[in-house]
Parts: structure tokens; sequence; C-alpha cells
């Protein structure tokens, strides 16, 4: 054995340590192995403390935290309400369709053909596509409402990210006929014209919710929970029948095309119950396609526009004049030369007349008559009958955008503004004002609230003149329509039938124009009456602008077919009817 052998066993059993070697000798301070053990046994004893406190303080965090990655909380649509005529005839329904959603990070890793195929089936361009695509966002919309057999090839094509959710989209049978009643919902359902505004809230009903877990591609992979049943919302049937809207639409459709006209307007009232029958607006348009939707073609012009009524005012004010006993139907007046000289201001005739009775002053719509009957009233008892029948004030009808018009207090109007006023110059009106205002002539002399919804209860009437002034005025009001009135043309055969005619100069500017609004409105059958029909076409350009040419025929179509469609009995022996047209009414 070797010497230096002998002496590294003669070191161990000595117990001499080996790092006694200089060379391998440690030379650190003893206080920073300490510290670094200290160390470790603080972070030691720091994880142990978060372990406790996640586990046991904040678990319900980190079970919510974690179902925010995987649970989903999805909508269940309700189905909106259907919208139907007096006869169940549907305006317009609910049907199924879907939306088009994508995780944009998915999508764009699928193959460039699929991609391209994709932006075909959506009615777009690749670059459209990619431009929705290139978002930061989780979820994008590729496309809402569409129709389930292209949705049907869309899924088929499996790209990875691209889903599909059921909604609902609105569907109007009758189009353009009913658009301006009924209205329409946006890419979200929720009305934005007409009753589907309206009646948003009954219509609409509530949505419903449902738990489940879905996996990263968005694929539903377990059903957990409701937690809300949808309800669906509640049919709404409306008084309109659609028969008689579309006779409306037709003639008034007629009139407009052949006189040319800017716009139209007519309603049809039922005298016993105040439901509104119809109700038509041209330029109309087709809710089901909105691409192109000009605010011309949005109005609802006899429910939101106000003109000058003209002469149709005449008889209210005549009305008052009997009621209050200043005339009776034979009280006579001086018309003669034709113009009135008030103040500074001239009033004119249309055609100049002589000696006058109250009667044959509506008959020939005089202006000068009526409005020396106004002047022998108080501007009081004028505004009160006018506040009462509504002018000035907003229809309760609950229906979107309805106008008060225009009328002054009578404490400013002096006698050349009653004067006109007593002839429809110097306020404004809406038609469905005018229309329901005339119930007190058709009604024996109340007036009853008017509705849009269906209803078998006679409403609660508001008198407003007596029985006795009501007859008198609707004899009055026949006469316009027989030979020497001022609308012969809104004759019906078999009926008889009351009304007035109005035109009024448009006001532009502030200032009068050289543009026309002319309208009739009349009830028949005169015996008993059981319609209101009121017309009104805008700015006639071709074949006159007199409300006697241009919206008494009219007037005369719609309530022909109107009273044959409600099966109402004739109360008149006429079988023919030859025009006259040999007079026209008076601004």
């Amino acid at each position: 054995m070797s010497r230096a052998g002998n002496m590294s066993r003669t070191a161990a059993s000595r117990g001499v340590s080996f790092s006694s070697n200089p060379v391998l000798e440690v030379k650190l301070p003893i206080w920073r192995s300490r510290l670094v053990l200290f160390l470790l046994f603080g972070a030691f004893f720091a994880l142990i403390a978060r372990a406790l406190w996640l586990q046991g303080m904040t678990t319900d965090f980190l079970q919510k935290q974690g179902a925010n990655r995987y649970a989903r909380t999805l909508e269940l649509p309700a189905t909106r309400g259907k919208i139907t005529d007096r006869n169940g005839q549907v305006l317009a329904s609910s049907v199924p369709v879907k939306a088009i959603w994508a995780i944009p990070d998915d999508v764009l890793e699928a193959p460039k053909d699929k991609i391209r195929q994709l932006a075909a089936l959506l009615d777009m361009s690749e670059a459209e596509l990619r431009k929705k695509l290139d978002s930061d966002r989780q979820f994008v919309y590729l496309k809402r409402q569409v129709e389930p057999q292209i949705s049907d090839k869309i899924q088929a094509l499996a790209i990875p990210g691209v889903e599909t959710r059921k909604e609902y989209k609105r569907f109007y049978p009758e189009g353009e006929v009913m658009a301006h009643v009924v209205g329409f919902t946006n890419v979200e359902d929720i009305g934005q014209e007409g009753i589907e505004l309206a009646s948003e809230k009954n219509l609409a009903g509530k949505t419903g919710s449902r738990r489940v877990i879905k996996d990263r591609l968005g694929r539903i992979v377990e059903d957990i929970r409701a937690i809300r049943e949808p309800h669906d919302g509640k049919e709404l049937t409306l008084s309109l029948d659609s028969k008689i809207q579309y006779i409306a639409y037709t003639h008034l459709k007629d009139a407009v095309e052949k006189h040319k006209a800017k716009a139209g307007g007519a309603v049809v009232l039922d005298v016993h119950t105040g439901e509104v029958l119809a109700l038509v607006n041209l330029p109309s348009y087709n809710p089901n396609d909105r691409s192109v939707l000009t605010g011309a073609q949005l109005r609802n012009r006899v429910i939101t526009d106000t003109f000058e009524p003209g002469s149709t005012m005449k008889p209210f004010t005549v009305a008052l004049a009997l009621e209050t006993g200043r005339v009776t139907p034979d009280t006579v007046f001086q018309t003669a030369p034709g113009y009135m000289t008030i103040g500074p201001a001239v009033i004119h005739d249309a055609h100049k007349e002589s000696v006058l009775t109250v009667a044959q002053i509506i008959q020939k719509s005089s202006n000068i008559g009526v409005a020396k009957m106004a002047l022998q009233m108080p501007p009081k008892e004028m505004w009160e009958l006018f506040t009462t029948l509504g002018f000035g004030q907003q229809p309760k009808i609950g229906f979107p955008g309805a106008v008060a018009g225009r009328l002054r207090n009578y404490k400013n109007w002096r006698p050349i503004e009653q004067a006109t006023m007593s002839y429809g110059h110097g306020l404004s009106v809406s038609l469905l004002q005018m229309a329901r205002a005339y119930t007190i002539f058709a009604r024996n002399g109340d007036m009853i609230p008017i509705t849009f919804q269906k209803t078998s209860d006679a409403p609660a009437a508001q008198r407003v003149i007596s029985d006795k002034t009501a007859q008198q005025l609707r004899v009055m009001m026949e006469s316009v329509t027989q030979p020497g009135g001022t609308a012969t043309q809104a004759r019906v055969p078999g009926y008889r039938v009351a009304g007035k005619t109005g035109t009024a100069h448009k006001i532009e500017g502030g200032r009068y124009v050289n543009k026309y609004v002319g309208d009739f409105i009349g009830f028949a059958p005169v015996s008993n009456p059981r319609v209101i029909v009121a017309v009104m076409i805008d700015e006639p350009s071709a074949g006159g602008h007199f409300g006697g040419i241009v919206a008494a025929p009219v007037f005369a179509a719609i309530t022909a077919n109107v009273l044959r469609s409600m099966n109402v009995p004739p109360d008149s022996s006429v079988t023919s009817i030859i025009p006259d047209n040999s007079v026209q009414e008076s601004m």
C-alpha cells in the first residue's frame, strides 16, 4: 500500500474535514445561507396561505370565473304577436330566420375557397367579408335575418367559427296597402312605425334565457337549465277591414295618378263605433323591402300632415249660428257683388251670387255668406266649438306622430281672421281630425272617440250640437251633392250622400303659393249614416284642383264599394247619375 493511501486513512480516522483544504474552504458568511433558508421557508408559507385563501375564501369567485370561460346564457327570443284585421286576416306575422355570426380568429384560418363561398351566400364581396372578420372582438354578426335555405347552405360549409342564431323577421302580406297603419320593425324586431311602434310593449312579448356549456368553437356541448321561459307577444286585432282598405287605396291611387298629384290620403270611419275601417296614404312603400325608402313614402299624411281645410269648415260655422239661434236655414244674406271688404283685406267668392239662404250658402259654398254669419258671433264661441271638435289638440288615438294642428286663441283674433277661419283659412288640421269632427253631423249632434282597435262596445259620446241642428246640416250637406251643388260627382247610385268640398292654397315659407289641396268629407247613407269618408288630394296638377273635381269622385267610388261590402241597404231609388260639373266650390 502506498504512503499516500496510509496518510488519507490516518486523516479520516482523526476527523479532519475535507474542506480543510485551503482550496476547498467556503469563505461566505454563515448569515447569508441562513437568510436564503429563511426566504425559502417564507415563500413556502406564502404559497400555503395563498392556497388556503383561494380554496377557502374565494371559491365562489373562482368558480364564477371558470364558468365564464365555458358557460353561456343564451337568449331565447319570444315570437312577436301577430297583427290581424277585424276579420282575422293577418297583416303582420313573424317568420323564423337566422343570424349568421362568427369568431373572427377561427374563421380567418379557414380555406380561401370556403371564405369565397361564404361571401357569395351572404351576398357580399370577399373583401367586405374579410373586413367584417378583421376585428379584435370575439363575436361579430356577419348578416342578420338570413333565410333558412341560405343558412342551411352556410352551415353545410362547416367553416370553423361560423355559427347561426335563431331570430325572427316580420312579414307583411298586405304590403304597401297597409304600410302606413301597420308600420314595420327593425332588424332587432323592435317596432319603428305605425301600430308596430304604438303597440310595441304588447306585441314584443318577453325574451327567455337558458344556461348552456359551450366549447371554444361556440358549440353547445351541454344544456344546464332554463333560467326564464320566453313569453310570446299578444296578438292584436285592428279595427281595419282589409277589403275596405284595398278599396280606398285603389281608388286613391287612381286619382293621384289621374290628377298627377304630389300625394293623397283617405280615411273611412265607422259612424256607430268610431273604428277606423281604412286609412291610406300615397305615396306608399313596401314594408317587406325597405332598401329604397324616402321620407315622402314614410309619412302617414292622414295623421301627421296638416293643411288648411278650406270650405269643409263651413258646416261647423253654420251649425254654431243655427245652434245659438242667430239664423235659421231660411235666413238670407246678401253676397253680391262677390267680394267683401273687412278692414284693409278683401275676401271673395269663387262664383258671384246675390241673395242666398243659409242652406244655399252651404250648397253654393259662399265665403261671404259664412263670413257674415261668423262676424255676428263672439270669437270665443267659435273658438270653443272648434276646440270641442278637437282642432288645435293632439288626437288621443295612441298612434305615433299624430299632430295637433294650429288654432290660435280667440283673444288674438282680428275680424278678418275670424272671417277667414269660418271658411277654413288661417287654421290647420289633419284629415283624421276633420273626419272625426264630421261625426257630429252623422251621429245627430254627438261625437265619439276614434280607435284603431276592433271594438264591439259603443263608446261614450260627447254632445256638441243638438239633434235638430245636426239634422238641418245633414239636409244642407246633402244638397251639396245634388244638382246646383259643388260636388255632384260625389253622388252614389242607390244611396243618399251628404258632405262638403274644400279647396285651399298651400302655405310655403309663411306665404300662400299657387298650389292647392282639394278635399271632400262626407257620410252615407243620409237616412241612417253608417260610414264617414274623407279624401284629400295634395297638389293636383292636371284636370283641375277644386275638391269637387279631384276629391269628390274618389269619395263616391270608395263609399259605393264600402257600403256594398258592408251590406248596407240602399236608401234611394236613384239608379243612374249624370255628372253635373257646372258648379265648383269657392276657396
